[in-house]
């Protein structure tokens, strides 16, 4: 006997647990074809943020679709090292609980607390992600750090060093100076900030009362000038060309020269380059073989490079005295406010420094090329599509990538130096040992001491994760992935260098679709952030609605380019959705419906049977193919529709007389055409809300397999019955017209009306079988007259050609509805009349927020629409008052 009510705080936890210790989750190995997908591993200090809400819910739709299939699917789950954010974590927690400073306290202890951390701390994210329901094989879990994982990493690193792929080079990185260590672009988070912009003039060396002016946002980079550029075409500065300039207060000469960097229309045309603190500026320098001088330590302070007094100054303090002194000398010209966008790191909130210094790359360029090939030639394709736009342009302007990272926990760089700096890659130290006795003549070398971008181990994850480099792996079987499910903001870091290194390693692209989800944000549109503070917690929702009502929400919003605007009362009217599920089933369980679940749907007599059969047909159909190609707004909605729309308010609606008087013809059929309507709606639903249904589908006394193992497909008819499915919704359409005048007209829910029918059409109505019986049950319809002239005292309204007249009793007074209205109308009128003053008074407008001045334009916009349903409703009953 299912429960009175559901809870999901106490089924969702139970539920899960049967699943995964049964090991539901698992590939079944059984030779079916296979789906294979990898979790985005999200980092092992995380903790579920909304991001990750979405992007599980889509991928265990997919998956519990797939598993449902019949296929045999492996949703490999993990988690990310997370090298920054975890070093961080464990900094602080030794500083705070032990006074503990790094530092001193050395790498391999260090190195050892954050294992200890991990094994006491890491498994956060993961139990989260199962809260939600992600039906991942948790006994394959893996970790960027494990074994396995780490000697995939150091063969990849070692075979693209031997390869030439991998190589130091000296270029500028995004620096840390508060972490000390190269960060990418994606750790890198830009502010608008309140600044200025300082217009410096620049002396000539032949005749210092002439002067270039140079505006720039950084002055204390002009200790690493080495050149002032204009464009080649400017022709004011055509015969500057090769002159030489004096860096004021440094004192040292630069040339003047040509490049397109320098645009003629910003400010004077002329512009300094900085090669070591700027990336465009590098660039330049590269193309004119300029000197790069960097003028930065580690820490943001000025180094060796500067002037003795200048060395030791952090970059602010000596910005601050380098203007005093600017403007001491006649050499500041001005400084202008200026809103600057300021990069800084996203752990640190340090201001982040182009920075020049040696690191190790990856030579990205030659690796993209058939990455690029894959997705034109259609062997890899982004869902939306457009999105492959934003692949090209990055992979075709891809520079080298860096992968050394300055910190301590990481996958260490398998790389040893000889005291003459000669560089040694191998698979362990006691390899290096060997190459440098052989190839060098020395016992004595010494490891390098960075580590590995985190997104270089990740880059591996869809083969390393299958046991590679492993001889007994399971790449034949599940290499490549069938889909990647992620964000767009990673397409570059993560998906197009797995697919780089996929087709290296594996001569294979490591997946053929690739789905990109949009973002999930607040009701109003607006990024979530804990600085606006309005960050909405999964886990909250998950807490007070459950975690189905969540999914539903997060899949039904998930149109495919647009954001989703997420608000609780979304949330909430998805639990309603589950409670309106939970209580037809018990209706029909207290019917006796599932008493009978054997159902010939080649034979069936009953219009409503017919009926609902029909609209399953149409709905597995839409189901399938919107899930086929990803438009999970759609397959949700059309299964909500089903549920909601056709089966609880309609079909349960009509089969009640049923129930009522069980001697009905056709009432077994009814209640085992019921039985199997569940069956359908609970399947159909598992993917999106497997919590509930799997809860139902066992309270209700499904046998055989649970519902996360039963079969997807029904051995449905290809098409409905047409004529049998046109009479019911003729019928709905008549009891949907009939209540909808006896709304307008306001008449008792208990007055007993009179249908016409003209003769002509009385036939074609009779063939709704039990029509009498529908009507006066469901619409208090006493009789349906067949005539030749319909009454004067009646609304008429036609369903499919038919014509019908709902006879108004004289008994039925409708003349205080009338004044009702007017008074209502009277209401609206004046509303109306005082927003229109307020809205028109400019005062009112220029200084209210601009958001309460919307909400005075959406209420009237929402008055004026009542007012006009008011109108309707007036001349409407109007009739039949100055006819009585």
């Amino acid at each position: 006997m299912i429960d009175k009510k559901y809870d999901p705080s106490k089924s969702e936890r139970r539920i899960y647990n049967i699943w995964e210790s049964e090991g539901f989750f698992k590939p079944s190995r059984d030779g079916s074809e296979k789906f294979s997908i990898v979790m985005p591993p999200p980092n092992v200090t995380g903790s579920l943020h909304m991001g990750h809400a979405l992007n599980t819910t889509l991928q265990d739709i997919i998956v519990r679709y797939q598993r449902m299939k019949g296929k045999d699917v492996l949703w490999q789950p993990g988690t990310d090292h997370a090298g920054i954010a975890t070093q961080m974590v464990v900094e602080r927690n030794l500083a705070k609980d032990k006074n503990i400073d790094r530092k001193t306290f050395g790498r391999e202890p260090f190195i050892e607390e954050i294992w200890k951390w991990k094994e006491k701390s890491g498994g956060t994210i993961t139990e989260q992600l199962r809260r939600l329901g992600a039906s991942c094989d948790w006994s394959r879990e893996r970790f960027t750090m494990d074994d396995g994982l780490s000697d995939a990493v150091i063969k990849v690193f070692v075979d693209l060093y031997n390869d030439g792929l991998i190589y130091k080079d000296k270029r500028l990185v995004n620096w840390d100076p508060g972490l000390k260590t190269a960060i990418s672009d994606l750790e890198v988070i830009q502010k608008e900030t309140d600044g200025y912009l300082w217009y410096i003039r620049y002396p000539f060396e032949e005749d210092s009362k002439k002067s270039i002016i140079i505006a720039t946002t950084r002055p204390e980079t002009m200790f690493g000038d080495t050149a002032i550029a204009v464009h080649p075409d400017d022709v004011r500065y055509k015969k500057l060309i090769g002159k030489k300039i004096i860096i004021p207060i440094v004192n040292r000469a630069i040339p003047i020269i040509e490049d397109e960097y320098a645009d003629p229309e910003q400010g004077s045309g002329a512009v300094k380059i900085t090669p070591a603190h700027d990336f465009n500026d590098f660039e330049v320098g590269k193309r004119n073989n300029l000197e790069m001088i960097s003028i930065l330590d580690i820490d943001g302070a000025l180094n060796e490079n500067t002037p003795k007094e200048w060395q030791g100054l952090d970059r602010f303090k000596a910005r601050e005295i380098l203007l005093e002194k600017l403007e001491g000398s006649g050499n500041l010209v001005k400084a202008e406010p200026y809103l600057n966008t300021i990069p800084h790191g996203d752990r640190s909130d340090v201001v982040i420094e182009p920075y020049l210094t040696d690191q190790w790359y990856v030579d990205a360029k030659t690796l993209a090329k058939p990455a690029i090939d894959s997705v034109k030639n259609g062997e890899t394709k982004f869902v939306p599509e457009n999105w492959s736009k934003t692949y090209f342009e990055w992979m075709n302007n891809i520079q080298p990538w860096c992968i050394s990272r300055q910190l301590w926990w990481g996958h260490r760089i398998p790389a040893w130096y000889t005291d003459n700096d000669e560089i040694i890659v191998a698979k362990s130290e006691l390899e290096a040992k060997e190459i440098a006795k052989e190839k060098f003549n020395t016992d004595t070398i010494t490891r390098d001491e960075d580590v590995l971008d985190t997104w270089f181990s990740s880059a591996l994850w869809p083969f390393s994760t299958l046991d590679w480099p492993n001889d007994k792996n399971d790449l034949d079987r599940y290499y490549p992935t069938s889909l990647l499910i992620t964000g767009f903001d990673i397409i570059f870091f993560w998906v197009a260098r797995m697919m780089m290194m996929g087709h290296y390693f594996q001569k294979k692209i490591p997946f053929s679709e690739v789905y990109i989800h949009a973002l999930v944000r607040d009701e109003n549109g607006q990024k979530m952030s804990k600085s606006k503070g309005n960050v909405v917690d999964p886990l909250d929702l998950i807490d007070e609605y459950g975690a189905d009502s969540l999914r539903f929400t997060l899949a039904s919003m998930a149109s495919q380019g647009r954001d989703i605007k997420l608000s609780k009362s979304r949330v909430e009217g998805y639990r309603n959705f589950g409670t309106k599920l939970w209580n037809a089933s018990r209706f029909c369980e207290m019917n006796d419906c599932l008493k009978h679940k054997k159902i010939d749907l080649d034979n069936l007599d009953c219009i409503l049977t017919n009926w609902i059969l029909g609209e399953i047909i149409k709905t597995d159909k839409k189901i399938n193919i919107y899930l086929s190609e990803y438009k999970f707004n759609e397959a949700s909605n059309e299964i909500y529709h089903f549920i909601w729309h056709v089966f609880c308010d309609w079909y349960l609606e009509l089969i009640k007389p049923y129930f009522d008087s069980p001697d009905l013809e056709h009432t077994q059929e009814v209640r085992a055409m019921t039985a199997f309507s569940l069956k359908f709606i609970l399947t159909k639903l598992h993917p999106f809300m497997p919590f509930i249904t799997e809860e139902l589908w066992d309270s209700l006394g499904f046998k055989g397999k649970p519902l996360i193992l039963s079969n997807w497909d029904f051995n449905l008819p290809e098409d409905e019955d047409q004529g049998l499915s046109l009479n019911t919704d003729r019928l709905i359409e008549i009891i949907s017209s009939i209540r909808s005048i006896r709304s307008e007209l306001n008449i008792p829910a208990k007055a007993n009306l009179s249908l016409e029918v003209m003769e002509k059409d009385y036939k074609e109505l009779s063939k709704i079988e039990n029509i009498n019986m529908f009507l006066k049950k469901l619409v208090r319809i006493e009789t349906i007259e067949s005539v030749k002239g319909f009454s004067d005292r009646a609304a008429y309204f036609s369903v499919s050609d038919i014509d019908f007249s709902l006879v108004i009793d004289e008994s039925i007074d409708l003349s205080m509805e009338l004044v009702r209205i007017e008074k209502e109308e009277e209401k609206i009128s004046n509303d109306i009349y005082s927003l229109k003053k307020k809205l028109d008074n400019k005062s009112f407008v220029e200084r209210a927020p601009s958001e309460v001045v919307q909400e005075n334009f959406d209420r009237l916009e929402e008055l004026s629409l009542g007012l006009k349903k008011i109108k309707e409703s007036k001349s409407f009953i109007g009739k039949f008052v100055s006819n009585d």
